[in-house]
């Protein structure tokens, strides 16, 4: 017949199976992802967070967010036009220059005031970025309380060390030279890199604050001054704190929602007993109560 197709074709083989597809109800595989898209989804999970709480705090405030970065860039460019100046480097020196061979009432009297100095041997520009980028992210993402106390606290810290250095003296392990008790020990780095190790303990950037830690060590190892080993000073207070921030927070899960002195509490409505509803109160609900179930009542029985 001229319409039959069903004929085999001469030479041309026998037919070939169809290839099994996925049974139904299978979920679909998808292809491996590619080097660019795991990237992605890494640099999501690094700073995603923070990027999105940072956007949030810019977007609905604007700078009325970060009003104490801007208050400490205006600080810190004004002690630098002062300390260039016959008459204000003597006030800068008087208040905000703090050394080792300083009394420590002095010193700690100084200190707040030292982390706005810039240092006479670096640009200024340096501090001022560091002070704008990361304070900025700071007082957005964890708050201006808890960046001024990390900040002073991290200051704290690599003036401590650089007293105690000094008094164990060159020959120890953690020993400073005599000399450096007359280094001016000015300047928000301390504080910045402090801040910045807590903000990424926060945002769980694992990632991102051990990059910092270990650039911190490289600069340390590699240019042995005074500055690099107040920065580890800062670091290491720094991690004390996120290690107790850590531990507060184990135990704040491990505790149960309603045990007393949880901090963690449902959403249900707490309960009132009978007795608490004595009264007035109590024979007005007992008494809506029993006309409503009486008006349900009647109304099943017609």
């Amino acid at each position: 017949m001229l319409f039959e197709t069903s004929a085999a074709v001469p030479g041309a083989g026998p037919p070939r199976a169809a290839a099994p597809g996925p049974p139904a109800g299978a979920p679909a595989v998808r292809p491996a992802a590619g080097p660019r898209r795991r990237a992605a989804a890494f640099a999501r999970r690094e700073g995603g967070p923070l990027y999105a709480a940072v956007r949030r705090g810019l977007a609905a405030r604007r700078l009325r967010a970060v009003p104490v970065t801007l208050a400490a860039v205006g600080l810190t460019g004004a002690c630098y036009l002062l300390q260039h100046t016959p008459a204000g480097l003597g006030l800068v020196r008087d208040a905000g220059f703090v050394r080792a061979e300083d009394p420590l009432w002095l010193a700690l009297l100084r200190t707040p005031l030292s982390l706005f100095v810039p240092a006479l041997d670096l640009p200024v520009w340096g501090a001022l970025a560091q002070l704008l980028v990361v304070f900025g992210i700071a007082e957005i993402a964890v708050g201006r309380r808890a960046l001024l106390a990390v900040a002073c606290l991290s200051t704290l810290a690599g003036s401590a060390y650089a007293r105690i250095g000094v008094a164990l003296g060159p020959d120890a392990l953690l020993g400073l030279p005599a000399s450096d008790a007359r280094i001016a020990d000015t300047g928000p780095s301390a504080a910045v890199v402090g801040v910045a190790v807590w903000v990424c303990h926060r945002y769980r950037a694992r990632l991102t604050g051990a990059a910092v830690v270990a650039a911190m060590v490289v600069e340390a190892a590699v240019k042995p001054n005074l500055a690099g080993k107040e920065h580890l000073a800062a670091i290491a207070a720094a991690l004390v704190l996120c290690a107790g921030d850590a531990l507060r927070q184990r135990r704040r899960q491990r505790s149960p929602s309603g045990a007393p002195g949880s901090s963690e509490r449902s959403g249900a409505p707490p309960i009132r007993s009978w007795r608490a509803r004595r009264g007035l109160a109590h024979l007005r609900s007992w008494w809506t109560a029993r006309s409503v179930a009486r008006a349900l009542a009647r109304g099943r029985l017609r």
